[in-house]
C-alpha cells in the first residue's frame, strides 16, 4: 500500500558520498533528521560498486533510527539504477532519493521496481518512501505538476546544477549572487508541483557550508515561502535547518490564538483581531503550523 505522503515531516536532509565509510558515520551521528547516502553524483562511476556495498553493509549494521537513513540512487534511465537497487533494497533503507525522474511514467516504474525488491527481500510492500528531485532535466521540468497520486512519494526537491549544464548555460547564477530567472522558475515549479501532490517541498543546498548566518537568512526565506525542508552538504548546516524550520514558541503561542479565537465563534467566517481581519486561510495555516509542531 502508498505510503501517506503527507503525513511525513523531515526538515534538514545531509548528503553523505556513500563511498566514504567514515563520512556515512559522521552523517549519521549529526541531528539531520534524514541522511541520505550518496550513490549518484558523490561517487564516480569507477567506484559505484564499491559504494554499494558499503552502502548495504552499513545499513545493515545499523540497529537504531533506521527510519531516518536514505539512499540517493542512480537515475532510472542509467545503466546503473537496477544495480543500486539490487544491492541496497536487502538492506531496507527508510527512503530513496530519486534523481533525473523524466516524467510521471519514471516515478511508477520505480514504485513497480520497489515493490519486486521488497517483496524479495521480505520488507513491507510500500513501505520504502520516495523524494522525487524533479528539475534536473528540460523535459522534467515540464513534468512537475503530474505527480499527484504517485506511490511512495513524499517530498519533492530541485536543484540546478544539473538543469544548467542540460541547457547548455555557463553558470546559474545573476551578478547580484541569486539564481537567474530560469533557475528561480524551477524553485518556484517545484514548490507548486510539491503543493498539488500534496508532499513536503525540500529546498536544495546553500553550497557554502561556512557560511552559518547567509543559510540561516535562506532557510528562513523559504519557510516563509511554503517549503518544509532543506537539503544539507555539511553536519555544520544541520542545527541551524532545524531552527530555522521549527515553529518557534512566539509562532506556535500566535496560532493557538486564532484557532482558539475560530473555535469561540463558531459559525463566523471573519473574526477582527489585533487590527486585522482574519478569514479562513488564516486559520487553516494556523491549524496547519500546530499540526506540523504536532500540536493539532
Amino acid at each position: 500500500m502508498a505510503i501517506q505522503a503527507a503525513a511525513f515531516n523531515a526538515r534538514s536532509w545531509l548528503f553523505a558520498p556513500g563511498d566514504s565509510e567514515r563520512k556515512m558515520e559522521k552523517a549519521t551521528a549529526s541531528n539531520a533528521d534524514v541522511v541520505i547516502f550518496d550513490l549518484e553524483d558523490a561517487v564516480t562511476d569507477a567506484e559505484k560498486p564499491r559504494a554499494r556495498a558499503l552502502v548495504a553493509a552499513f545499513l545493515k549494521a545499523q540497529t537504531t533510527n533506521r527510519e531516518r537513513l536514505w539512499v540517493r540512487i542512480n537515475p532510472i534511465q542509467t545503466e546503473y539504477a537496477l544495480a543500486d537497487l539490487a544491492a541496497v533494497m536487502p538492506a531496507k533503507p527508510a527512503g530513496l532519493l530519486f534523481p533525473k525522474p523524466r516524467s510521471r511514467a519514471d516515478a511508477e516504474l520505480l514504485d513497480h521496481y520497489l515493490t519486486a525488491f521488497e517483496a524479495a527481500a521480505g520488507t513491507e510492500i510500500g513501505s520504502t518512501k520516495v523524494m522525487l528531485l524533479v528539475t534536473e532535466m528540460p523535459e522534467s521540468m515540464l513534468a512537475i505538476g503530474s505527480y499527484a497520486g504517485v506511490p511512495r512519494v513524499v517530498a519533492m526537491t530541485w536543484g540546478g546544477e544539473d538543469l544548467a549544464t542540460a541547457l547548455g548555460a555557463s553558470d546559474n547564477r545573476g551578478d547580484y549572487g541569486g539564481y537567474d530567472f530560469t533557475y528561480e522558475l524551477a524553485r518556484s515549479l517545484c514548490l507548486v508541483g510539491a503543493a498539488a501532490a500534496g508532499v513536503a517541498a525540500i529546498e536544495t543546498i546553500h553550497g557554502d557550508f561556512r557560511d552559518e548566518a547567509g543559510l540561516r537568512q535562506r532557510a528562513a526565506a523559504m519557510r516563509r515561502a511554503g517549503w518544509r525542508g532543506m537539503l544539507a552538504i555539511h553536519p555544520a548546516q544541520i542545527d541551524p535547518i532545524n531552527e530555522t524550520f521549527s515553529p518557534s514558541a512566539e509562532e506556535l503561542a500566535a496560532a493557538q490564538e486564532i484557532v482558539d479565537l475560530f473555535e469561540a465563534n463558531p459559525g463566523i467566517g471573519t473574526i477582527g483581531f489585533k487590527g486585522a481581519m482574519l478569514d479562513r486561510p488564516h486559520l487553516l495555516r494556523a491549524q496547519a503550523l500546530l499540526k506540523t509542531a504536532g500540536k493539532a
